[in-house]
């Protein structure tokens, strides 16, 4: 049985780090990366920590073992990981609803993962309703920004409830991006 719940000790932590390596789009085939999707950034385990001390990250756990996880970054810990403090200046020029994303008090999902044994079996739908029951009244929405290169991806945010609210082009690695935003005082609400 999976169970959904926060990152609470140092073996959580490892276990989210052990999933997220072997999903690196670096340590995969292009094949694998086309037809599972990928992560992006590589965290390291003091990084982990500092972002789940301001807000534990979530987890899908089978007895001890992390098969998923949902993590939570805040704008306080927007300058903790440096490849992804341009996404947080990004926030000030993008608008949703007449504001920029930027006054909003949000919450950013770090980065997404599913073990390749529990993909296809609804863990990525669980994991964002108990992601929401967990921190959708401290905070107006989710948002991220999800690699165009990685449609499993892409389509599963989608399927949630996230919605497409600006593409851009990363200068320097020429990466298409999407930002995508789950509206959690709306009514996109996962069943």
């Amino acid at each position: 049985m999976i169970t959904y719940t926060t990152a609470q000790s140092e073996a959580d932590l490892q276990g989210i780090l052990s999933l997220q390596k072997a999903n690196l789009v670096k340590n995969l085939d292009q094949e694998e990366i086309q037809s599972q999707g990928f992560v992006t950034v590589d965290h390291t385990y003091e990084q982990m920590a500092a972002l789940n001390a301001v807000e534990a990250h979530l987890i899908a756990k089978v007895d001890e073992e992390v098969v998923g996880y949902l993590l939570c970054m805040t704008a306080a810990s927007g300058a903790d990981i440096p490849v992804l403090v341009p996404l947080f200046e990004l926030f000030k020029g993008i608008t949703y609803q007449g504001k920029p994303v930027s006054d909003y008090h949000y919450l950013v999902v770090g980065q997404v993962c599913v073990a390749k044994a529990y993909r296809g079996q609804g863990v990525l739908d669980q994991a964002y309703a108990a992601y929401r029951r967990f921190f959708g009244k401290k905070y107006d929405f989710a948002i991220t920004e999800i690699a165009l290169s990685n449609p499993r991806s892409l389509n599963g945010h989608r399927r949630v409830g996230f919605e497409v609210i600006h593409q851009y082009t990363d200068p320097k690695s020429g990466v298409e991006w999407a930002v995508v935003l789950w509206d959690w005082q709306g009514e996109n609400e996962l069943s």
